[in-house]
């Protein structure tokens, strides 16, 4: 059956793809080694094994409680769902990193 021009380019760029697949597989496996054995002997210069990982600091605990109420999201369109979870999700963040850490109640 006859191909299109615009087919036949298709098709021969997935022939190359396919053909540089174990090639970009190597380049990326080498990438990682060089980046992991970068990483090692910044570790082995550096004493402290903690370049990776954030200190953890003291934290003083808050009292005060920071209550979300999803009772509400059956009057929500999804849009506005999607939106409240990432809000939630942002608030967990910080609050994870904030040196008064406050309790969050759903």
């Amino acid at each position: 059956e006859p191909m299109s021009k615009r087919q036949r380019k298709k098709l021969l760029k997935q022939k190359q793809w396919e053909e540089q697949k174990d090639l970009r597989r190597q380049k990326r496996k080498e990438k990682r080694q060089k980046r992991k054995l970068e990483r090692q002997s910044k570790l082995d210069s550096s004493n402290k094994g903690n370049d990776r990982k954030r200190m953890r600091r003291e934290v003083v605990p808050s009292t005060l409680r920071l209550i979300v109420d999803c009772s509400f999201d059956d009057l929500m369109v999804l849009k506005d769902v999607k939106k409240l979870h990432k809000q939630i999700q942002r608030c967990y963040a910080e609050n994870r990193k904030a040196f008064h850490p406050v309790q969050v109640c759903l």
